[in-house]
């Protein structure tokens, strides 16, 4: 889109917000420019760079109906969180305070082959999909409804959507615990095509649950042939984080090659002791991967994971916190060692009587989130769970962390390659048209934030604060944050598929 002219009709200020005098880091991971960036019509209308003389160029205020002084605080694109299970959120709580206040303007839903559209259930949602809540949380049988429902909740983000393969799998299936069908594979198939006619991403599958790791390797072939004509892409929970990670990459790349689609690998890590310092080698393979495909991932700042209850991930070697639990909610906050020892049974025998249930998984080690998060094909996402009662911090957290802990306090990466991990790396991964980048023409997702202060309040004992350094976030060109309060202003949109998905894989 053309650069706006500095016009408006006859008697109203040619711009609608002026954000003066900002440290602008565009996205691109280019070094900072100090520059006024001007708003008209949701759109970035203007942006004029600042030579080092505070008096010399810029916007002038008389032209803004709002001016914001930015007195050196950095603007960036908003954050867009690329791997979330807010589907149900957007509608149900279209505030989105633990996002908005962190400054994340886009969320991606549909991750880990869970989704809320399109869905028909017969009873309870199935583990993992009530992670997304009950079964009154699903309303969309198809994804049109989906995303009216959006555009009619009016969230206060932007929200794209993923379509899940367990989703699919529980419209069709009597039981999840076998392969499907040719017959099933063709009823998911056009459940699948339907939802990319409206704008859906591309397909995500959670292989490792049991809900659909009975799916053979060659159901998600058949499943993701659609998706190149289409121009959309294939997300993946890997069938292994532990020791098999391996060949489960290599069943990603694969299913990537077979579609020609992209192929991102969700909240990669080495999980389990067992695999710890592994992050070389895995790293490795993904890079070989990048030779003959589009291949990237995405990571969140954190040494624990979080999910239901898996009696396969219940172990010794490290602290499981339990979250909530249907049977026993008086035992959400405690250690699962805890639990058992009270019980006066195995780990196992407490995991089964607590469920269904959700935990947190202290299982990772620093040094291979480190690499993981600094490598060039990553970019962030939160994978936060907005129903559980005790949250992992990274659903408040996630983005503040990188920018404090990892990019300011430690160095691991510069500031300016961490908000294009966040933002215009995202952005391009995923398709999302004119938004991850300062840029005039371009949708005003705009955060102001210091970076001297910026940093993730929320911990795992008190997981829902919001972080601090956060001045200012736009959605669409409305001011929706600010001081550390929602403005009220929900001005987020339903952001289709707008082209081929994923063409920067690095």
């Amino acid at each position: 889109m053309p650069a706006s002219t500095d016009t408006a009709p006859s008697g109203l200020p040619p711009f609608d917000t002026l954000i003066r005098g900002a440290t602008v880091l565009d996205g691109s991971g280019a070094e900072a420019r100090r520059a006024d960036v001007a708003l008209r019509a949701g759109r970035i209308a203007r942006i004029a760079m600042l030579d080092d003389d505070e008096d010399g160029g810029g916007i002038d205020p008389a032209g803004a109906a709002q001016v914001v002084a930015a007195d050196g605080l950095v603007l960036a694109p908003g954050f867009i969180d690329v791997h979330t299970h807010d589907d149900t959120n957007v509608v149900r709580q279209p505030e989105m305070t633990p996002k908005l206040s962190q400054g994340v303007t886009t969320v991606i839903v549909g991750n880990c082959g869970i989704s809320a559209a399109p869905v028909a259930l017969r009873g309870e949602p199935p583990d993992p999909m009530n992670l997304l809540g009950g079964a009154e949380a699903f309303r969309y049988p198809d994804f049109g409804s989906y995303v009216q429902a959006v555009r009619d909740a009016r969230p206060a983000v932007n929200v794209a959507a993923l379509v899940g393969h367990t989703a699919l799998r529980s419209n069709h299936m009597d039981r999840l615990d076998r392969a499907a069908t040719p017959a099933e594979i063709a009823a998911m198939r056009a459940q699948l095509e339907a939802a990319l006619a409206h704008g859906a991403l591309g397909l995500s599958t959670g292989l490792a649950y049991a809900s659909a790791f009975s799916a053979t390797t060659d159901e998600v072939l058949a499943l993701s042939e659609p998706l190149a004509r289409a121009g959309a892409l294939y997300a993946t929970h890997l069938r292994s984080e532990f020791a098999e990670i391996l060949e489960a990459m290599d069943e990603a790349f694969r299913i990537g090659r077979h579609a020609r689609v992209p192929v991102v690998i969700s909240h990669l890590k080495c999980a389990g002791v067992a695999n710890w310092g592994r992050s070389g080698e895995v790293l490795d393979a993904l890079e070989r991967a990048q030779r003959w495909q589009p291949v990237g991932c995405d990571c969140y700042p954190y040494t624990a994971s979080s999910s239901t209850l898996d009696l396969k991930q219940v172990t010794g070697d490290f602290d499981i916190m339990v979250t909530w639990s249907g049977p026993h909610p008086g035992m959400g906050g405690r250690l699962l060692a805890d639990i058992a020892a009270g019980w006066q049974t195995s780990l196992e025998d407490a995991a089964r009587r607590l469920q269904p249930a959700g935990a947190v998984y202290h299982g990772m080690e620093d040094a291979d989130v480190d690499r993981i998060l600094s490598h060039p094909a990553t970019v962030i996402g939160s994978d936060g769970l907005p129903n559980d009662p005790l949250p992992h911090p990274r659903l408040w957290g996630a983005f503040p962390r990188v920018l404090g802990h990892y990019a300011r306090d430690r160095e691991l990466f510069p500031l300016a390659v961490a908000v294009n991990k966040m933002t215009g790396l995202s952005a391009e991964r995923f398709g999302l048209a004119q938004r991850g980048f300062v840029r005039e023409g371009y949708w005003a997702d705009l955060v102001l934030f210091d970076a001297a202060t910026i940093r993730d309040a929320a911990s795992f004992t008190d997981p829902m604060q919001p972080a601090e350094g956060i001045a200012a976030v736009w959605v669409n060109g409305a001011l929706s944050w600010r001081r550390r309060a929602a403005t009220g202003a929900r001005a987020g949109r339903f952001l289709p598929r707008a082209r081929r998905a994923g063409d920067v894989a690095g």
